[in-house]
């Protein structure tokens, strides 16, 4: 689990830069633009893929550092036993979900590959670059899934008082 841990705040790390990337690059494609009367034909498609990729691969970071969404204002009300109970749902849904995902994901990305589509722009990229980031980004937060489960089960993420997570 160490080892995961130490993937996944990697794969965070890569994932700003990948933003910070997207940034800079829709930020040249504004100035050559508009100031220069320049536009690209790389800054739109590249931007996207790096968010497509930073987005997905930063997935699993987040559900273990719960930066995910919450709507917990009834279970925090409810006895500790019932806030594991929640929580271990919650995580195997999680779990479920990202292996539908990611298993569905794989099949669209290998068709892509065994096809050779591509994007149909400028760049003309392989349409595969984008899509393998599915099954990477939801087998990750099938495993984080499968480890917060496990956590939850024990009550690791709960705080003894007030049912709060703790880091």
């Amino acid at each position: 689990m160490v080892l995961f841990a130490r993937l996944t705040t990697a794969l965070a790390w890569i994932a700003a830069l990948l933003f910070t990337m997207a940034g800079a690059m829709l930020t040249y494609e504004v100035a050559a633009r508009y100031f220069f009367t320049a536009p690209t034909i790389w800054a739109a498609e590249l931007s996207q893929l790096t968010l497509i990729w930073g987005s997905l691969i930063a997935m699993s970071w987040a559900l273990a550092a719960r930066r995910h969404i919450a709507v917990d204002a009834v279970v925090r009300l409810l006895p500790r036993t019932v806030q594991k109970g929640t929580e271990t749902l919650a995580m195997l849904a999680v779990a479920v979900f990202s292996a539908m995902v990611a298993w569905h994901g794989w099949g669209i990305f290998y068709d892509s590959f065994e096809r050779g589509r591509t994007t149909g722009s400028m760049l003309d990229l392989p349409t595969w670059v984008s899509e393998l980031a599915v099954p990477v980004g939801f087998g990750l937060l099938f495993v984080q899934a499968l480890i917060e489960t496990g956590r939850a089960l024990a009550g690791d993420r709960l705080d003894d008082e007030s049912g709060d997570v703790v880091e």
